[in-house]
């Protein structure tokens, strides 16, 4: 295939993927497992197009995620991620290595693997996927209550790096068995610490470079953004760290500062992250030949089932309940335990690494992870109506005026909404008892904005843009929204 008949295929994928995955979501289908069929449809099986470069799809893969865990990094709120750290760690620990013993329990004593290849099946299933989570829970709009979302973004965010870890240290046990598990645990270690510390260390860096570093024209800041992202990842690894774990924890230093160009940079990466999202699914697709599948179909359904209704509960319940979290909430955490790319793009490491049956074991991690997608990807709305731990979903407003921080000035620009029935309804702008440096910019009323004035008579409901200092939001809320 010459280059641009390679360009021209590559976008009408991508092209495709993308209609394929609008008139999807409003059937109520997850766009990546439709992003995963547009790829099947396409390979040799369907459209014919030859595939089988197995260390180029990992390299993509992991490409892919560096781009979508430094995102999701971003994207961020550490003001609500605080609160569940503690439990995000334990499940991105705790919760994996569990769900992958019993994995390998089950594939052993049900599927009769031998124990080192029951381990790395459980191994490369243990995490949820970054990608998945993030985009279903967009996709789907689905708001949910307490800390939930939080918790399942850290998680998912969180855990990469141990099931990486945990596939790696398996490989490496396969082809130096007199190691034993002690071998490895000292390497755990010191990806973990490394990943942690260079993470911070580097985000730190990373920012002050964003601050103190002007570029000529605005359109090369994501170059930068891109480089940081990349030699965080890539330094990571390359001393020895978890660079999954690093670039994380770089992305929610940086996405919790203030920067300039923060609002388009920020709005760059989520487009670079679904681009990355629906390459690295077509490419995953196109490795996979349907009528390959059917001979393990049987294990991989019993492993799928057994993953989702036995080794995601028990894990998360193990990890959770100890913290006193509601058991509505807990369930609607193990529901959400969806696997994506990261376990497809960890199969094909035995599949380089020459393992035997390395086919067959990447056939049924394919068919685990579509069977994840389907039944809980599509039932996440009905799942958390039934335990009631939805809320209504509110679509972020888009204003006529934005606020470009400097990262050197004092003030926030904010969304404060008047609460019906509080001090604040009915009253004028004049009267109230704002914080000495809170200046309202904008009132959106129904759809349409007014510009303030000291006679603007406000009204429960408005929602209103309002610059201040971030040690003045408390007061600011209790002026706007407290009961009359």
């Amino acid at each position: 295939m010459n280059t641009e008949l390679a360009l021209l295929v590559t976008g009408l994928l991508l092209l495709v993927s993308l209609v394929v995955g609008r008139v999807g979501g409003r059937l109520g289908v997850p766009g990546l497992l439709l992003f995963l069929g547009v790829g099947m449809l396409s390979g040799s099986d369907g459209l014919g197009i030859e595939f089988s470069n197995y260390a180029l799809a990992q390299g993509l893969g992991t490409l892919a995620l560096c781009f979508i865990l430094f995102q999701g990094g971003l994207s961020t709120d550490w003001r609500e991620t605080r609160p569940v750290v503690a439990r995000g760690l334990v499940l991105a620990t705790l919760g994996v290595l569990v769900t992958a013993g019993i994995m390998a329990a089950f594939a052993h004593y049900v599927l009769h693997m031998p124990w080192l290849t029951a381990w790395l099946l459980g191994a490369i299933v243990s995490s949820t996927d970054a990608s998945a989570v993030f985009s279903v829970l967009k996709e789907r709009q689905l708001a949910l209550k307490g800390d939930i979302a939080p918790l399942l973004e850290f998680e998912s965010g969180g855990n990469d790096p141990m099931a990486v870890f945990l596939t790696v240290g398996i490989l490496t046990l396969i082809a130096q068995p007199e190691l034993g598990v002690a071998g490895i645990v000292p390497l755990f270690v010191r990806q973990m610490l490394i990943g942690a510390v260079l993470g911070f260390a580097l985000g730190r860096l990373g920012l002050r470079t964003l601050r103190r570093l002007p570029l000529q024209f605005e359109g090369l800041y994501p170059v930068l953004t891109i480089a940081v992202a990349l030699m965080i990842f890539g330094g990571t690894a390359v001393v020895g760290g978890s660079g999954f774990l690093a670039v994380y924890i770089a992305g929610v230093i940086i996405g919790n500062a203030t920067f300039t160009h923060k609002r388009s940079l920020i709005s760059f990466h989520d487009g670079l992250s679904w681009l990355m999202q629906v390459v690295m699914f077509l490419t995953l697709g196109l490795l996979v030949n349907p009528h390959e599948l059917l001979p393990t179909a049987g294990a991989a359904m019993l492993a799928a089932l057994a993953l989702v209704f036995l080794a995601r509960p028990v894990a998360v319940f193990a990890s959770l309940l100890p913290f006193g979290m509601p058991l509505r909430e807990v369930s609607m955490v193990a529901w959400v335990g969806l696997r994506g790319a990261v376990p497809i793009v960890l199969a094909t490491f035995p599949l380089l690494a020459g393992v035997p049956h390395a086919q067959s074991l990447f056939n049924v991690v394919f068919f685990m992870v579509l069977t994840s997608v389907l039944l809980q990807g599509t039932t996440l709305p009905q799942v958390a109506r039934l335990l009631g731990v939805r809320r209504a979903f509110v679509t972020p407003a888009s204003h006529p005026i934005t606020f470009t921080p400097t990262g050197r000035g004092k003030n926030d620009m904010v969304e404060v909404e008047v609460g019906s029935g509080s001090s604040a309804d009915g009253a004028m702008i004049m009267d109230l008892p704002l914080p000495e440096e809170a200046l309202i910019m904008l009132v959106h009323r129904q759809g349409e904005y007014l510009v303030p004035k000291g006679p603007t008579e406000l009204r429960g409901g408005d929602s209103l843009l309002v610059l201040a200092k971030p040690s003045e939001l408390d007061e600011l809320r209790r002026c706007l929204q407290a009961p009359a």
